[in-house]
């Protein structure tokens, strides 16, 4: 993964700092309706706490969709948490109606 790509880096927009050390590093994530993200990647696993929820729509580095949360059976609720893998450059598409708001609590992993 590419460093100039790294969330904090590449959408600074829309991915703060909240806290990082050696174990973890906390991101808060929040793209308002409407926007879209400039391209980047998360190089670590993460548990992602859901403040708000909004439909988006993700798409890799040629612009191709590679998921639309609209296709989601569940949507998760505000205040439940879920886990994801790292994940390859990419921008997200908020298509609904509210913010995607997103507390990221990023594992870092021993090289």
């Amino acid at each position: 993964m590419n460093h100039e790509l790294d969330a904090l880096i590449a959408a600074p927009q829309h991915h703060k700092l909240l806290f990082e050390n050696d174990m973890v590093r906390v991101l808060d994530a929040n793209i308002p309706a409407g926007e879209k993200t400039n391209l980047h990647e998360h190089r670590h696993s993460a548990s992602l706490y859901f403040i708000s929820w909004s439909d988006f729509i993700r798409y890799d580095a040629d612009g191709n969709v590679i998921f639309d949360s609209r296709s989601l059976e569940k949507i998760p609720l505000q205040g439940t948490a879920t886990w994801t893998g790292p994940m390859a450059a990419h921008a997200l598409e908020n298509v609904g109606a509210n913010s995607l708001h997103v507390i990221c609590v990023e594992i870092k992993t021993k090289k």
